[in-house]
């Protein structure tokens, strides 16, 4: 099969696994499988932060967060440590799956292994596409989860969140985030993190 095809059927059986994600997002007056509406906000990201992105930084991007919601945070205990362990599951359950959809649809193990080292995030400060990767997950949150989050969550836990947040993204990230058309609470939070 030619690459752009291959490509191309991996983001269609990624797609297609996100689309059964029973949890629905509304974005724009329409309705979406959640990780479905995210995996595309994470591409669209990954494609503005990096034009010449790599095909296997795409991949990473489309499926970063590959069936999450079979995983709920419910099923960890509802403390720091349950809130760790179940990150840490996540990303080695998300790089085993994409590894399943890239393998059945014919990449070779060089670039399966790439796809699940940026899911898994090894070496995060030290390869420029792996932090492009982290970039493009936060700025969808900011985007998309920020004002949610707001809402259910205190001013000074918040202001911890976007610091942290702003800890993993880089220069490059952060000056993507500024431009985002954040509300009024949002900007608050920001700025009293960022102060």
């Amino acid at each position: 099969m030619e690459k752009e095809a291959l490509f191309e059927l991996a983001f269609e059986k990624f797609d297609a696994a996100n689309s059964l994600d029973p949890r629905i997002w509304e974005a724009d007056g329409m309705s979406y499988p959640q990780e479905l509406f995210f995996s595309e906000q994470h591409t669209k990201w990954v494609e503005k932060l990096d034009p010449e992105a790599s095909d296997a930084l795409l991949l990473a991007s489309r499926c970063q967060h590959i069936c999450r919601w079979e995983i709920p945070r419910k099923s960890y205990t509802m403390d720091r440590t349950g809130y760790l362990t179940w990150r840490s599951d996540l990303k080695k359950f998300h790089a085993v799956k994409a590894g399943e959809i890239l393998r059945e649809v014919g990449y070779d193990d060089a670039v399966v292994t790439r796809v699940q080292d940026l899911n898994l995030k090894k070496n995060l400060r030290k390869d420029p596409e792996c932090q492009t990767l982290e970039d493009a997950l936060c700025l969808a949150f900011m985007e998309h989860q920020f004002d949610d989050l707001i809402d259910g969550t205190d001013e000074e836990k918040m202001v911890k969140i976007v610091q942290k947040t702003w800890g993993k993204m880089s220069e490059k990230g952060h000056a993507e985030a500024l431009k985002l058309p954040l509300s009024a609470q949002a900007l608050e939070i920001v700025q009293k993190a960022l102060a």
